[in-house]
């Protein structure tokens, strides 16, 4: 017999059994506690491309390294294939003009 808190567990899961509602449970919980590490780390890489921007202007050179840009993509692109160099524009776009 299915109870009324398991029938709600596995709609909202898409699971077919409490069981699998479970570990579905648990790993977005996982995810979400993931995500927020992804953020904060993102955040902070934010803060440290926009420290060494300042130093570059400041020492009279340009914002954008574009040298650099193509090295983090390649990096991006060989951990994590054709998606990852997406991720990497993305984060590269985060990260400048910042200052």
């Amino acid at each position: 017999m299915t109870t009324t808190t398991e029938a709600a567990s596995t709609e909202k899961t898409g699971a077919r059994t409490a069981e699998a509602a479970g570990v579905i449970t648990g790993a977005r919980e996982r995810i979400d506690a993931l995500d927020d590490r992804i953020i904060g780390l993102v955040q902070e890489r934010m803060a440290v491309s926009a420290v060494i921007q300042q130093e570059r202007i400041t020492s009279g050179g340009r914002r954008v390294n574009l040298s650099r840009e193509m090295e983090i993509l390649g990096h991006y692109r060989g951990a994590l294939g054709k998606p990852g160099t997406a991720l990497a524009m993305t984060l590269l776009e985060l990260c400048r003009g910042r200052i």
